[in-house]
């Protein structure tokens, strides 16, 4: 079955509602059809028959069909024929755009969104100027395709055409600036299984619809913007560094632009030239066309007062500063880079991080529970090693475990159990095997359900990941005494550690992927208390003297793990955290481009953190301990 295209569907829908396909012929008619349809004939020329009354409705009603459409019907009717013109789409993104834009724009109800005959309305206006403004929140001005009306003329013959082409150019940039603010420019999941988060991009006909009645539509683009207070902040600083931003912008416009084009350096002859020496207020020469010497002094001082390096070239990055000069690196290129990174990852978050939630920041250690954006409690944590890593997402916390069992995964049953399982030594041990482990660290085993001795377990023929290993509650329980559980596919949660000494270190990457919580019973009261109104005293009695006790929350309570390497503080200094897991270049190569990308922050306060020692344990089954 083929589909007709869109401006035929228009019309059919026009044409019958035309009284020549009326389906009741004897229905009453409008005064003016009924005063065409009266009995008296219209005086006619002497020398002319007169025409019979139904030849000379059915004229009158053809040139009615016919007659020139309004031109905001004549521009609807150009956008439908363009938007049903084959499209190949590079993205499934790219896909659902042009058929929400199809869909939006083929009801015959729906009106033009960003033109009118005139030009640009002054919502198409507001739109554009807000979309020009995308640098200002670590997005690119560059990716979003604006049509240039400046030199509309509402007389030209293609002035309909123009119209069109501007109305669907700036719907499509209005739906790629709403999916690139919501955390859509890169899949995350991409660059490493352990960024997972979920990421809330709206469908492209839920934005087009809602913008239609909003009235204030740039302020509908920004509320997809992450309205937490360190992604302003971050947004503020990266303004300040970039040299003011898309006012000082506004301020520091050229009037002479440098186009895409060659190289220009010292020795080319080139039109381009000619620009360069009006822009940079450089004299012509002989051949104003030459790059001389005096035009490359005259480039080496642009550079300079731009924190650019100074080779007196005009390259991409060069010609960039001139025609955006408040784009100049006040901070330098890595600083800015790390800013865009983090603000980006503020992106991954769902808008509402909910009322009262947890959030753990990876590379900074620490937890913190908030509430209507304060925080309310902080405590240092333990995270996964760089072989096991803590996964970045998102998920509900539903239970608080007090006196948990601890059930062993098979990752740790193959690599940190099985090698220490080995035949005992001796001339009368043969078929008995060294089981220390599971005494050491009162690990039992079952099978089927029976529990079975670990020292009479054939070792050689059984597969450890077929047997349900544990540990009960009790002093060495490696979850300690309580464990808080958010079910999710990457098998994590946070716990309690017997081994408390660990918090003391600077770097607390030492677990399998876990989170371990310095304070576990404060942050259960924290926790119970918002949930269930229990006072102090009864989270202390359940967390010293509870077994295997599941305390089911009667709200799930939102849980963030984050990966943060920038923050910034109160007094607007800047701390970065150490990447631990080596996200940040990966990020930068997909999210940037090829620029390098320096560890060194200039001007940045560090956390001061040593390089990690080596420890050698005399412990041979201290790694089990590591979970």
């Amino acid at each position: 079955m083929t589909m007709r295209p869109i401006h035929g569907i228009a019309m059919g829908l026009l044409l019958a509602a035309s009284p020549a396909f009326a389906e009741d012929a004897d229905a009453p008619q409008p005064e003016k059809s009924q005063a065409r349809l009266s009995a008296t004939p219209p005086a006619t020329e002497p020398n002319s028959a007169a025409k019979p009354a139904d030849t000379a409705t059915a004229e009158t009603e053809a040139a009615e069909v016919t007659a020139p459409a309004s031109p905001t019907e004549a521009i609807r009717s150009a956008v439908q024929t363009r938007l049903s013109e084959k499209f190949k789409a590079t993205s499934s993104q790219k896909r659902k755009e042009k058929g929400a834009l199809v869909e939006y724009y083929s009801a015959p109800d729906r009106k033009l969104l960003w033109v009118d005959e005139t030009g640009l309305t002054p919502r198409g206006k507001a739109v554009m100027a807000e979309i020009g403004r995308a640098d200002d929140y670590g997005l690119r001005t560059s990716d979003y395709k604006l049509p240039d009306v400046s030199a509309f003329d509402a007389g030209a013959l293609d002035a309909t055409q123009k119209l069109a082409e501007a109305e669907i150019a700036i719907s499509h940039a209005v739906l790629d600036y709403v999916h690139d603010a919501r955390g859509g420019r890169i899949n995350p999941s991409r660059l490493s299984k352990n960024l997972d988060p979920t990421l809330t991009i709206p469908e492209p006909l839920q934005v087009i619809e809602s913008i239609t009645f909003r009235s204030d539509p740039a302020g509908y683009l920004r509320s997809f913007h992450p309205q937490h207070p360190q992604f302003e902040l971050l947004r503020q600083k990266l303004i300040k560094l970039r040299g003011g931003g898309s006012q000082a912008a506004e301020a520091e416009t050229p009037k002479v632009r440098i186009p895409n084009g060659p190289l220009l350096k010292a020795g080319v002859v080139d039109p381009q030239v000619a620009l360069l020496r009006t822009r940079l207020d450089v004299p012509a020469g002989a051949n104003p066309e030459l790059f001389d010497a005096s035009l490359a002094d005259a480039v080496r001082r642009f550079q300079a007062e731009h924190n650019t390096a100074t080779d007196g070239v005009v390259g991409p990055g060069t010609r960039r500063l001139l025609n955006n000069p408040h784009l100049r690196d006040m901070g330098g290129p890595a600083k800015i880079d790390k800013i865009l990174l983090n603000m980006e990852r503020w992106r991954w978050l769902p808008l509402d991080k909910g009322g009262f939630h947890v959030t753990v920041n990876i590379p900074e250690f620490m937890l913190r529970v908030v509430k209507d954006d304060e925080t309310v409690y902080t405590t240092p944590v333990i995270v996964g090693k760089a072989r096991t890593q803590t996964p970045v997402f998102s998920n509900e916390m539903k239970t608080v475990v007090f006196g948990p069992y601890w059930n062993v995964p098979n990752s740790i049953k193959m690599e940190e159990i099985r090698p220490y399982v080995r035949p005992a030594g001796g001339w009368f041990s043969a078929g008995r095997w060294n089981t220390a482990v599971f005494q050491r660290y009162d690990l039992r085993i079952k099978q089927g359900g029976r529990e079975l001795d670990p020292s009479r377990v054939d070792w050689n023929r059984v597969d450890i990941r077929r047997l349900h290993l544990y540990q009960p509650p009790g002093p060495r329980n490696v979850l300690g005494q309580v464990k808080f559980m958010f079910p999710n596919k990457h098998a994590v949660y946070m716990h309690d550690t017997p081994q408390k000494h660990l918090f003391a270190k600077d770097i607390r990457a030492e677990s399998h992927g876990c989170m371990r919580v310095q304070n576990p019973d404060v942050f259960a009261s924290v926790l119970l208390a918002h949930d269930k109104n229990w006072s102090k005293a009864q989270t202390k009695a359940a967390f010293n003297s509870s077994y295997n006790r599941h305390v089911a929350l009667n709200r799930h309570i939102p849980v963030h793990m984050t990966y943060f390497t920038l923050w910034v503080n109160d007094d607007g200094s800047l701390t970065t955290f150490r990447d631990l897991y080596g996200h940040d270049p990966r990020m930068k190569t997909a999210l940037l481009g090829g620029r390098s990308y320096a560890e060194a922050d200039n001007g940045i306060v560090t956390q001061s953190i040593p390089r990690r020692q080596r420890v050698t344990s005399r412990d041979p089954f201290q790694r089990l301990m590591d979970f």
